[in-house]
């Protein structure tokens, strides 16, 4: 049987303790009180041999929330080019291994999806908001915080927001930076949630998809829960493209997978969202000059990256082919 009595009251109250033991336990209650309020806001990213990309990421974050409470979480997949061991050196990363390729005990280690390994950051976090990014992005300075402040303020406003979604583009290809929408529904690929929202909505289904819809499915949840996903005004990520080429390659082949699944479960469940395949997906545009010439700083992995190259060359054959076939 319960007690109508809180932990910490019953404590305080304790008959065996004495004046300075009470003392004790009322500052250590209160410094928790102040750690927690600290804890504003969690970034969240996985990665995958990406050491040097994640590197600038990282680096790009740290500058951003200088002097913001926060907290970083990086859930590694597993990396062999030394990832690992660089991030269990950073003191202000919280970093999680989740081994999800090769062999364990000589049988081959469960692939899991991508809500298994970003419900590993979700439900670690601690921050009232919830920055999800890619290892293989920078944060132009100003898209955190002016994000956070846009959040703060729509709250207050009384609207049940559960997301901001962050302009992006993927660098070197496009010029504009945009946001998505997947069947009518603004999607967030890098932006901001409201943790207790996730909680609400139980995080990111595991189950349904093993890659690229996992998003999707997220905010189909927040929708459903009443709560609304809303563009970021004034926060913009610089994307690069080419890494890991050919990982991202066959990522692309559970495009068609996930997308059927995903529309099978919401086509009842949300009867209002039209589902035809034309509306699938769309990219909403906005020219942005960014001052400070964040995309620079991926210029020198971008000439020494295997992949970009791989991606010409992929192009290039393409075009001979269809050349070739006109003629």
């Amino acid at each position: 049987m319960r007690v109508g009595i809180r932990y910490n009251d019953a404590v305080r109250t304790h008959p065996n303790l004495t004046k300075i033991q009470t003392l004790y336990i009322n500052l250590s209650l209160m410094t928790s009180n102040v750690n927690e309020a600290k804890k504003r806001i969690s970034i969240i990213l996985g990665s995958l041999n990406r050491k040097a990309f994640l590197k600038l990421a990282l680096d790009s974050i740290r500058k951003e929330l200088t002097g913001v409470p926060h907290e970083i979480i990086v859930v590694d997949g597993g990396s062999t080019d030394g990832s690992i061991q660089w991030l269990t050196k950073q003191k202000d990363i919280v970093t999680i291994v989740q081994h999800n390729r090769g062999k364990w005990q000589g049988k081959p280690v469960k692939k899991r999806s991508w809500g298994y390994f970003i419900n590993l950051a979700f439900k670690a976090a601690q921050g009232k908001y919830i920055c999800m990014l890619s290892d293989d992005c920078l944060v132009i300075p100003g898209a955190i915080q002016n994000a956070l402040q846009q959040f703060g303020k729509r709250l207050s406003e009384g609207v049940s927001l559960g997301g901001l979604a962050f302009w992006w583009r993927n660098w070197p290809n496009q010029k504009t930076y945009g946001v998505q929408e997947h069947y009518g529904q603004l999607n967030i690929n890098h932006g901001l949630y409201l943790r207790e929202a996730l909680e609400a909505v139980g995080y990111a289904d595991e189950e349904t998809y093993t890659f690229y819809s996992g998003d999707v499915d997220l905010v189909f949840k927040l929708k459903q829960a009443g709560y609304s996903i809303e563009e970021a005004s004034d926060s913009f990520i610089e994307h690069y493209w080419h890494a890991n080429f050919g990982q991202r390659q066959s990522n692309w082949k559970a495009i068609r997978k996930d997308n059927e699944a995903l529309r099978k479960k919401w086509q009842t469940l949300l009867p209002e969202v039209d589902f035809n395949p034309e509306k699938r997906f769309y990219r909403r545009e906005r020219v942005y000059t960014d001052a400070k010439k964040t995309s620079r700083q991926f210029w020198l992995l971008h000439f020494t990256n295997p992949g970009y190259y791989k991606a010409r060359i992929q192009k290039r054959v393409k075009m001979w082919k269809k050349q070739r076939q006109s003629h």
